[in-house]
This record gives C-alpha cells, sequence and structure tokens, in this order.
C-alpha cells in the first residue's frame, strides 16, 4: 500500500508539473485538435479543384461536350485559350493541366482515323499531376465513347466489373488521415512527455531530493508512466469525440472504448521509450534529436503511411518489434473494420509482451542513471 500511494502522489506532482508548463500544454492542445484537422484536410490525395486550360482547335459539337465534361470539385472550370498561350500558362503556374484538341478531331473520329488528343501537365503539382491525368483520360474516353455510341454501335465488353468499396465508400482522405495523425500523436505525445518528465527533474534539481525519499525506481518511473499516459489518453478520447467524430464527421464501425483500451496499452510500451530516451539525453536538445530518430521510423514503418506488404521483408520482420505496428494494426481493424476483442487480442497480447520488455529496460537504465546521480 505504500508503494501505491508512493506511485500516486509522484503521479499527481507530475500532472501539476504538467500544469505548470504552458509550452507543453500548448503542444498537447495542438497535436490532438489542430494538427490532427490539418493532416486530414490540407493536402488531399484525390484531385481537388485543379486548374485545366483547354485549346479547341476543331470547334465541334464533340470538343464542346469535353470542355463541358471538367467541372467542380475535382476541377475549375476550364479556360478556353489559343495555342500561343499553352505554354506561358503553363510556366506561369497559372493552369496544371492544358488539354489541346486539334483541328477535325470529330471528323476524324467518325472516319475511324484514331486521332490524337495532346495533355501538358505541370508536374511541379506532383499529386495533383499523377491523379490528374487518369482523371482527364477517363473523363476524355467516357465523352468520346457516349458521342459515338449515337452515331454507330461501341463494341462492349462482355464483362461488367461492379466495384464495392468497403469502410470508406467515398474514398475521403479525412476519414483516414485524421486517425493515422492521431496515433501518430499518441506515440510522439507520450515519449515526449514521459522523457521531457525526468529531464525536467535533472534540469530543475529535483531528482536529487527524490533520491534523498525513501522511493524506489519502479515508483518514480511507474509515476511518470501512469501520469503521463492518463494526459495523453484524455486528450486523444477528446480528440475522437471533437475533432474526428464532430468536425470532421469520420463515422467508426468499431467500439471506441475497445481503441482506447488499445492505446493504453500501447502507452504502456511507447512511455517507457521516453523514459528510456531520458536516461540517455542530459539536456533537452539531446533528447529532441533522440525523439526525432526514434519517432521517424516507428510512424514512417508502421504501416500508417504505407501498407505493410508492400515494404521489404526485412523491415516487416523488424517492425514487428515495435508497438506501433500493432496499435496501427488495431486501430484500423477496430475503427474502420468494427473489429471486437476476439479479433485484435493478438495486437494487444503483442502490444503487451513490447511493453514489458521495453519497461523492464528502461527501468534497469533508470536504475543505472540514479545510481549514477547518487
Amino acid at each position: 500500500m505504500r508503494r501505491a500511494a508512493n506511485i500516486l502522489h509522484l503521479g499527481v506532482k507530475e500532472l501539476r508539473s504538467l500544469y505548470r508548463d504552458p509550452i507543453m500544454l500548448a503542444l498537447v492542445v495542438w497535436a490532438f485538435t489542430f494538427a490532427v484537422y490539418t493532416a486530414a484536410t490540407a493536402i488531399p490525395d484525390t484531385l481537388s479543384r485543379a486548374t485545366i486550360a483547354i485549346v479547341d482547335e476543331d470547334q465541334s459539337p464533340l470538343s464542346a461536350r469535353i470542355a463541358g465534361a471538367f467541372y467542380p470539385p475535382y476541377f475549375l472550370p476550364p479556360v478556353m485559350i489559343g495555342q500561343s498561350e499553352m505554354d506561358e500558362r503553363l510556366d506561369g503556374g497559372l493552369s496544371t493541366f492544358a488539354l489541346d484538341i486539334p483541328p477535325h478531331f470529330q471528323r476524324d473520329l467518325l472516319a475511324r482515323r484514331q486521332p490524337t488528343i495532346q495533355l501538358n501537365v505541370d508536374a511541379t503539382t506532383i499529386t495533383q499531376a499523377f491523379s490528374g491525368s487518369g482523371y482527364i483520360q477517363a473523363i476524355v474516353r467516357g465523352e468520346v465513347n457516349a458521342f459515338l455510341q449515337r452515331y454507330r454501335a461501341v463494341d462492349r465488353l462482355p464483362v461488367d466489373l461492379a466495384l464495392r468499396v468497403r469502410y470508406n465508400p467515398q474514398l475521403t482522405r479525412a476519414w483516414f488521415g485524421s486517425v493515422i495523425e492521431m496515433i501518430n500523436q499518441v506515440t510522439l505525445l507520450s515519449v515526449i512527455l514521459t522523457g521531457a518528465a525526468l529531464i525536467r527533474e535533472r534540469e530543475h534539481g529535483t531528482l536529487e531530493h527524490l533520491l534523498v525519499m525513501p522511493l524506489t525506481p519502479f515508483e518514480i518511473m511507474m509515476a511518470k508512466i501512469w501520469s503521463m499516459a492518463l494526459v495523453v489518453l484524455v486528450a486523444c478520447g477528446v480528440s475522437i469525440t471533437l475533432v474526428v467524430q464532430g468536425l470532421l464527421g469520420v463515422p467508426f464501425q468499431g467500439s471506441v472504448a475497445l481503441f482506447l483500451a488499445g492505446a493504453a496499452v500501447n502507452l504502456f510500451a511507447t512511455t517507457s521509450i521516453g523514459i528510456f530516451l531520458g536516461t540517455i539525453a542530459r539536456s533537452m536538445p539531446q533528447f529532441g534529436l533522440l525523439v526525432i530518430l526514434v519517432i521517424v521510423p516507428l510512424q514512417m514503418l508502421s504501416g500508417g503511411f504505407t501498407p505493410r506488404e508492400s515494404m521489404p521483408e526485412f523491415v516487416q520482420l523488424v517492425m514487428l518489434a515495435a508497438p506501433t505496428t500493432h496499435f496501427v494494426t488495431l486501430a484500423q481493424a477496430v475503427l474502420f473494420r468494427g473489429a471486437g476483442l476476439s479479433i485484435v487480442w493478438p495486437q494487444l497480447l503483442a502490444m503487451v509482451a513490447i511493453g514489458a520488455v521495453l519497461f523492464g529496460y528502461a527501468l534497469t537504465r533508470l536504475r543505472r542513471t540514479l545510481s549514477a546521480a547518487a
């Protein structure tokens, strides 16, 4: 009971220290509000309000039909220009796409001469350039086929592909981006808060006060872990309710409570990483550099940004030792696919095992650090 009371009182002390640190508080608020919202809406993967100019040298009903097929939200209304203006608009960044419909295009098409349309793309806007080219090809091909059906029979494929998109029917990036960013912030903030709490003890000279008290390294470490994990978990829950579900309107198929339980298990592992890094660094700048070296692989290779199946097998194998890999899998399964405990228990078990190993290693390192300080 005395050990539990020590852990409780030390944890409350950590919460009070965080409350008196406006910079850390602002970081927590920003990470789970503005950062999540910005990641979900700032840079869409799909085409959005792309600028297109059209050189209509044919002046036919078909060319007018093609020009009228480009409209919001994928494209801004097309600007009709002359041949001499095309390069100038692309060079000046006024148009991302420039479509050149050649003379006699409709006549040659009806005569089965297979005319070509030139599409010029400003590839400096790489995201829209890549996806927009496919959109334009599909639009032009669809308008041409619809036009030809009025004049002659068009061969149809004997098989019709019926597409069904599960869990995100409109392929809305905000649904995916907001959840992945929230997962990343859970990992980032848990490492930063726990490591900074340990370094703050050293910089403020309160670590020596703890050493002369009847406290063990286990109690000191557990106090920092539960207090900082609680802050991150509460912020995550508020972010899910107010930002992800409220502001962004992301529908969840599964249990939010199960997701938060998985987040708590993941926090047990990531806060241990923060304690370990805090024992290595001697100052906050050093700690910041170490966090970058650890956080970037955890976030980039955990399966959030890129499917793990597309990574080299060696990377897939190594990242199984990272708690974030299993947390991303659990979060996507629960929130998007409605998975229950009977499906995600392997991920929970893996995070518990990884967390126990990281906790034991961090505790050993903390004992050595406190012994050296004493």
